[in-house]
């Protein structure tokens, strides 16, 4: 069949597909590459390429708009100006963007895989994730892993258990994200399946050490820019909570960075674009790498493990505790008033209740919640109080 027989949105496809095989970079992912567990076949009134399709899917998922409730670092107070997770995952979009357009990359994947990162994320940030992965395997499920959860969400949770069917290469940049692991330089690990993508979750679910690297160029830069997003706007969110001041910042990562957000952004950004440009992996200059894992470290030392933000952990710690017993001893005893049966089992597929346990229910559950639906699930007696800043 010629083009010119085709229907007219499925010729717009054919051009846009034509743009991307001369306007990006040779080792840019390929919207026509994009692979599916369960092939679908495009209809004739859809215009929009696969990894387009998984923007859209990502932005109507429900894991998404509960985005808006999720802690970044800090919790239990009041404060409009403090980051949550929606807002960092749109900041890493737009920095991934920048440096995807700017490398020749493929924007629509980006975008995919940089608003869904964080989805696995649970009420309470990182220490959320903790307490929770110390419940997963207290009661023999693996590890719990923001990253891993993800996935789950997206693949196994979503649309009552149904799932978005989403490209392997959205999915394992979603997987490879971890911006918690300091890379000078990321190449991009090629030819992967969704048999070894399997692999790669159960293997980081276990506890054993893996080196997750992501398939694409384009989860490469999101993986560079999930860091790139939140070091200088901790460092002032920090300043504003009176935790740091900007004078306290490492002389030499000023020098190098700068002492402000922005700086510290278009510095990162700019040194990216510059190292990587028509390579075939993404880096940092060695001088920059330096500085910003310096950085880091700082940030780790003076904000996350401050004290100041951690005097209701141990309260924390117990409703999730609390929680899970309550959930999974409610599913056991099949109490249908429960708020884990009436607000998430309730018309759940038949697939994804014959392959979970209730420990993992009450997981998928309980990493879904938003901070302050997590609160009010707590008993009254038992809940911290938020504190204004």
């Amino acid at each position: 069949m010629q083009r010119s027989e085709l229907p007219a949105l499925q010729v717009l496809t054919a051009i846009l597909d034509d743009r991307e095989q001369q306007s990006l970079s040779p080792g840019a992912s390929k919207s026509a590459r994009g692979v599916r567990r369960r092939p679908e076949k495009r209809l004739e009134t859809d215009y929009r390429q696969p990894f387009a399709v998984d923007v859209d899917r990502i932005l109507h998922s429900l894991a998404y708009s509960r985005y808006i409730d999720k802690t970044q670092v800090f919790y239990l107070i009041r404060n409009d100006h403090i980051t949550h997770r929606m807002l960092h995952v749109q900041l890493v979009s737009r920095v991934a963007r920048t440096i995807g357009r700017f490398l020749g990359l493929n924007e629509d994947l980006i975008e995919a895989v940089a608003i869904g990162h964080d989805i696995g994320h649970p009420p309470f940030g990182h220490d959320g994730e903790r307490f929770l992965s110390n419940l997963c395997r207290a009661a023999g499920i693996g590890q719990y892993h923001h990253n891993v959860q993800s996935v789950q969400f997206l693949e196994k949770v979503e649309r009552k258990g149904r799932g978005w069917n989403l490209c392997l290469q959205t999915l394992d940049g979603i997987l490879c994200h971890d911006g918690e692991v300091h890379n000078r330089h990321l190449a991009p690990v090629q030819g992967k399946t969704f048999e070894g993508h399997q692999a790669e979750l159960a293997e980081k679910k276990s506890g054993r050490p893996i080196e997750l690297v992501p398939m694409t160029l384009e989860g490469c830069v999101v993986r560079f820019s999930d860091t790139i997003s939140y070091i200088g706007r901790d460092i002032e969110d920090a300043i504003r909570l009176g935790l740091i001041r900007r004078t306290d910042l490492p002389e030499n990562c000023v020098q190098h960075l700068g002492d402000t957000n922005g700086t510290i952004v278009y510095t990162l950004v700019t040194d990216v674009i510059r190292t990587s440009y028509e390579q075939d992996a993404v880096a940092f200059s060695p001088e920059i790498s330096g500085a910003l894992r310096r950085l880091k470290q700082f940030n780790y030392e003076a904000i996350y493990s401050n004290p100041a933000i951690k005097q209701d952990t141990p309260k924390i710690e117990n409703l999730f505790d609390h929680l899970f017993e309550r959930f999974f001893n409610d599913i056991e005893a099949g109490n249908k008033q429960s708020p884990v049966y009436r607000n998430f089992i309730a018309d759940m597929a038949e697939d994804y209740m014959s392959a979970h346990c209730p420990a993992e229910i009450v997981r998928d559950f309980i990493a879904g919640m938003t901070d302050q639906y997590f609160l009010n699930l707590a008993p009254e007696r038992m809940r911290p109080q938020i504190r204004a800043w």
